[in-house]
């Protein structure tokens, strides 16, 4: 969108904005650019010379390389600079008090996804923390929720399923830009914290509508396609049905070798466990993953392709996907085993879903049933206060 900046450009434009802030160091990634490709580490180098001390990554590691889950990476140092790269997905996930000696300000220019499970919020949580135990400042450099900031979808967790893919409060699909989630979060950490907010940004409007690039967050978001529908697929990270890991459409193709025999059956299901899909078509498609889950196997299942983003409701999607599948191959069919994201009791569907009664909802299946949104309704009044640009928030169900 013509006019639209996001942090990061705001302060290249404003460097005496960066006047106080002292040593820094910044928590990015890859994806971390301008909209003429300019990578954050560099802009804030110009903007603050030796101040930058060093840098963080997160989840898949400061180059976006590393594929799944707990799958950790090694701190190294960035090449030009000369500055240490710590990584905040290794032995520890939030930064230490070594990381931070001499540090006055932690920067975050991070691009989320707009859904809860996505961990790089528990990053930014952990860095607000860290913050606030050892006396630091935390500036978020703002930049748009892909999916807008008028609509939510999916539950809350419950009191005793925060985890680190769902470090606080959140609905699935949580409609926040990452200076507000930090400002959600910091209500019960007391960091000092500061936000270079947007500047253009109107939260009734998608990631298509800003002229901007996408680059992959990680290597499983490689284009902008997918993340219009993560908060529904990624429920398949919970399962032994492939969410596409591995193949060249990941989070798009959904399948399993088990679903052969039901695959003519399958698209007619969904549609009749969720008459008010809209916004995609399934296909039927076959694919074999080259790693992760049925690696070398050939899959049975769709292909969604969503076609009017702003009409998806993707978390409903999801589940109507995953009682479709369970209901057409209840033998083959399974729900993963821990550990799943440092969890390693708990069922990850139920760490995903952010409650220990998933499957009894799961197995009662009614998509109208409150369980699948319960504590938006607190939810949406706990985050008004917090929120940067003006807009009405609600369900999308």
């Amino acid at each position: 969108m013509k006019g639209q900046r996001i942090g990061l450009e705001i302060i290249q434009e404003q460097p005496g904005l960066a006047a106080s802030w002292g040593a820094c160091v910044l928590l990015c990634n890859q994806a971390s650019l301008t909209s003429t490709f300019e990578p954050a580490y560099r802009v804030c180098h110009q903007v603050l010379g030796e101040r930058l001390r060093a840098i963080m990554g997160p989840q898949h590691g400061f180059w976006g390389t590393a594929q799944d889950n707990m799958i950790e990476t090694a701190h190294e140092r960035l090449a030009g600079l000369d500055i240490p790269v710590y990584s905040l997905y290794s032995e520890t996930r939030e930064p230490t008090a070594e990381m931070l000696a001499g540090i006055d300000t932690i920067l975050v220019d991070m691009q989320l996804v707009g859904c809860r499970i996505y961990t790089f919020k528990a990053t930014i949580l952990g860095c607000l923390r860290a913050a606030q135990r050892l006396g630091k400042r935390v500036v978020i450099l703002d930049r748009p929720n892909p999916l807008g900031g008028e609509l939510v979808e999916g539950r809350c967790p419950d009191g005793d399923m925060l985890s680190f893919v769902a470090p606080d409060f959140l609905p699935m699909r949580h409609g926040l830009t990452p200076g507000e989630a930090a400002r959600f979060f910091n209500q019960r950490i007391g960091a000092q914290l500061e936000v270079v907010a947007l500047q253009g940004w109107r939260a009734r409007e998608n990631f298509r509508s800003l002229a901007r690039p996408w680059v992959p967050t990680s290597p499983n978001l490689p284009t902008l396609t997918p993340v219009f529908i993560y908060p529904g697929m990624v429920l398949f990270e919970g399962c032994n049905v492939s969410e596409g890991r591995g193949t060249g459409l990941p989070f798009q193709l959904i399948g399993a070798p088990f679903l052969k025999k039901g695959l003519s059956h399958l698209k007619e299901r969904v549609y009749q466990l969720y008459p008010r899909l809209a916004g995609v078509f399934l296909r039927e498609a076959c694919f074999q993953p080259t790693s992760g889950k049925w690696q070398g196997q050939v899959c049975y299942g769709l292909q969604i392709h969503p076609l009017e983003p702003e009409r998806i409701a993707s978390f409903s999607l999801g589940l109507a996907l995953l009682r479709a599948m369970w209901e057409l191959a209840p033998d083959e069919f399974a729900w993963k085993k821990p550990p799943y994201e440092y969890e390693y009791t708990k069922l990850p569907m139920e760490v995903i879903m952010g409650s220990s009664q998933f499957l009894r909802y799961f197995e009662a299946f009614n998509l109208v049933d409150p369980f699948w949104h319960e504590g938006v309704g607190t939810y949406l009044s706990r985050c008004a206060p917090f929120l940067l640009y003006p807009r009405e928030m609600k369900l999308f169900a």
